[in-house]
């Protein structure tokens, strides 16, 4: 029987999903982050916007608004359905987007941003992997005098603008914890291996994400040794999480359980398919990032659930946060999202396009509370994170 979550009663509120920083914002012709449902506004809110962006800040080329956005990797479906969300926010306020490729690479990241520079645009939206290109990004930017939203990998002095790292990675791995027990009961789980998926690269913030994963499973299957923990670096991409769960699988004893869950979605199926490669697939139980690969999660009986990040409702939010920022208006130095999770059992709920199963959910999924709330407080006394407690929940 597949392992799904507890459809969710009520989905209104899945779009009222978003958390803000400690400053509140005003309500900019309608949208207000702290309290805004998720939906596209209207092409009149976003020419309003426009009208009081271009009243405070004269577009530097002398005609329309102008925002560059660069994406993460234009090849992975996240970052499309991220970019189609922008595009259509800004062609429906009428201002020009200019739209790079990042390519998973801090040296381009930074070829990108000075080319924004040059090209002089209003406002940038940065989604760009390497924390270490940050700094020097956002100095660029700074001299030019040009405001940045960063979008789930901070960056000094951007707005924030993401995932809520800790906590939907405590609820992947606590979901991972609570189905592989449904699937393999208790005891075996605690023989089994944990396989989690990293992006090291990306430096502390994400890794509030994959840390959390193995808190998450920690707090739902209690005591589990260390030495049965296994991280690969995935570099963000579903061939390199292949062929490293390839490398390792050799390492996990035949028979046992291997749990797998990752920084992505795409992480997640690449890890997936060495698994069944090698033939251990009756071993296999897999907890997905993003819920962005909603036909893998369908397609195939060991992926079980992801988290939703709603890609597609990113350029919602977005562009009207640079129109609120170039108006001069107060916006929240961070904003981030409530996350869901999302199986085959209810999938509907969320994507129409899809239908939900019709097999019983076969699991009710718990939050770890109180386990929950230890990691919260031990990830903020961590050195790493002390210039990212904006980032980390109060709940």
């Amino acid at each position: 029987m597949r392992l799904k979550s507890l459809r969710l009663a009520a989905i209104a509120g899945l779009t009222a999903a978003l958390m803000s920083g400690a400053a509140l914002a005003e309500d900019f012709h309608g949208f207000d982050p702290a309290n805004f449902d998720g939906n596209m506004v209207s092409p009149e809110q976003l020419a309003a916007m426009v009208v009081d962006a271009i009243a405070a800040h004269a577009p530097r080329n002398g005609g329309k608004l102008s925002i560059g956005f660069a994406n993460l990797a234009r090849d992975v479906s996240f970052c499309l359905k991220v970019e189609q969300g922008i595009i259509a926010n800004a062609e429906a306020a009428g201002i020009d987007l200019q739209v790079v490729d990042n390519r998973l690479d801090g040296a381009t990241a930074l070829a990108n941003a000075e080319s924004f520079l040059q090209r002089n645009v209003d406002f940038v939206i940065e989604f760009q992997t390497d924390a270490n290109f940050g700094a020097t990004i956002m100095q660029k930017m700074n001299d030019a005098q040009t405001k940045v939203i960063a979008i789930d990998i901070p960056m000094p002095g951007a707005t924030f603008f993401g995932a809520n790292n800790p906590k939907s990675g405590f609820m992947g791995g606590a979901y991972l914890g609570q189905a592989a027990i449904q699937k393999f009961g208790a005891d075996k789980v605690k023989t089994g291996f944990l396989v989690v998926g990293e992006l090291p690269q990306s430096g502390a913030v994400p890794a509030m994400r994959t840390n959390g994963q193995v808190a998450g499973f920690k707090g739902a299957v209690g005591e589990f040794p260390d030495a049965q923990i296994i991280k690969i670096d995935t570099k963000n991409t579903l061939e390199e999480s292949f062929t490293q769960m390839n490398n390792v699988i050799g390492r996990i004893p035949e028979g046992v359980p291997i749990m797998v869950t990752a920084i992505n979605d795409q992480a997640s199926a690449g890890m997936l398919r060495a698994v069944k490669q090698a033939g251990r697939e009756a071993d296999l139980i897999v907890v997905g990032m993003g819920a962005d690969e909603i036909q893998t999660m369908i397609d195939e009986p060991a992926f079980v659930a992801s988290v939703g990040y709603f890609p597609e409702r990113y350029g919602n939010f977005l562009v009207p946060l640079a129109l609120m920022e170039l108006a001069g208006k107060e916006v929240p130095d961070t904003v981030l999202m409530t996350h869901y999770m999302v199986t085959d059992g209810n999938v509907c709920e969320f994507y129409k396009d899809f239908a939900c199963s019709a097999t019983p959910d076969a699991i009710t999924f718990e939050l770890p509370e109180a386990a929950y709330k230890a990691h919260l407080e031990e990830i903020r006394k961590l050195p790493e994170l002390q210039d990212s407690l904006n980032l980390i929940p109060t709940n």
